[in-house]
């Protein structure tokens, strides 16, 4: 019997020395990104690209006056199939509105996350038909992950407000509207203007930090019996792992389909370090330290084919959401204000 007592405490033994080497390894790379913004500020001399007079134009900073009133910022891997028909319907929509509002102007902001198909050409088409002014691209190069492209995106954008939405078109992008009139309804609500117009309070509202979650929490139940059983468990084990690191209060943190203020955007985009699908969750967490409020109102929502959520992200998203327990619970994440 002896030679089973050795060979369960070498598997202690592996156990414990695995759970150290990841510890250890989580450890390491929070500190390595307690100054992972440093850089940001030369950000600002970044220029994008227009295709057509072949010219360039120099980024805006988050920090420099609005000059739109909303900003969309759509973050895309490998998009070339989903992203045309996504964007035409933004594109008729954001028009149409225009159309029916000449104080209403917008820019769509596509973060090219490293992909290796054409999505870049595509996206550049539409900086052609609708001229950089509206449409902008901007290009990471490689693949970083979603949350840094959208916090390259925000950083970079010039609305009063802020939305990000996923490249496939999973939320109808005329749902915005309902984060946007929640939010001025906060904002009038903390300016104390009543019923005034929100023509006459939008700057002012930008100034106001309010964050808006769209949330899929309502389609739960359809949810459950149609998708695939690995995700259906990645999302119950999700929400107890946020709950226990980000705390209670929001039913949907994933929902690619948050608005933000100007003044919101500013103090959680500079600060935001989680790289992939776990951004969503620190966005909660700086929302909370900050006391930013936010608004979960639900969506219409569909599931598009193509996901790029597999039972292999259950690994990253448990190493990120070890990577901001460790950095924010150590004080080695400083949060600036």
């Amino acid at each position: 019997m002896s030679w089973i007592w050795t060979i369960a405490e070498l598997f202690v033994l592996l156990a414990l020395l695995l759970i150290l080497g990841i510890g250890s390894a989580i450890f390491l790379e929070a500190f390595r990104r307690r100054s992972n913004h440093d850089q940001d500020q030369g950000d600002a001399n970044a220029v994008f690209e227009d295709p057509k007079p072949l010219k360039k134009v120099p980024c805006p900073w988050i920090f420099d006056p609005a000059e739109k009133y909303i900003s969309l910022i759509i973050p895309a891997f490998n998009e070339e199939h989903r992203l045309p028909g996504a964007l035409d319907e933004t594109m008729n929509y954001l028009q149409q509105r225009a159309a029916k509002d000449k104080s209403f102007s917008y820019e769509v902001v596509i973060v090219d996350d490293g992909s290796g198909d054409g999505t870049n050409k595509i996206a550049f088409d539409f900086v052609r038909r609708y001229t950089i002014d509206n449409v902008r691209v901007i290009l990471l190069g490689r693949n970083h992950g979603k949350g840094e492209a959208i916090r390259k995106g925000m950083l970079h954008s010039r609305g009063e407000l802020l939305l990000m939405l996923d490249a496939d078109g999973a939320t109808k992008v005329n749902d915005l509207e309902k984060l946007e009139n929640q939010i001025h309804a906060v904002a009038r609500e903390e300016l104390q203007l009543g019923d005034a117009p929100s023509s006459d309070s939008s700057e002012r509202v930008s100034d106001i930090p309010i964050a808006a979650f769209g949330s899929r929490a309502h389609l739960e139940e359809k949810a459950l019996a149609t998708r695939k059983w690995y995700r259906n468990f990645l999302m119950k084990g999700f929400h107890i792992v946020v709950l226990l690191t980000a705390g209670p209060g929001i039913r949907d943190t994933q929902c690619g389909f948050k608005m933000f203020t100007r003044a919101a955007a500013r103090k959680l985009f500079t600060n935001i370090r989680l790289k992939r699908w776990c951004f969503d969750v620190e966005l909660v967490y700086l929302c909370k330290h900050f006391s930013i409020p936010i608004i979960e109102i639900s969506v219409n929502w569909s599931e598009i084919p193509g996901s790029k959520v597999n039972p292999l992200s259950i690994p990253n998203m448990l190493w990120e959401l070890g990577l901001m327990s460790v950095g924010y619970r150590t004080s080695m994440w400083k949060i600036s204000t």
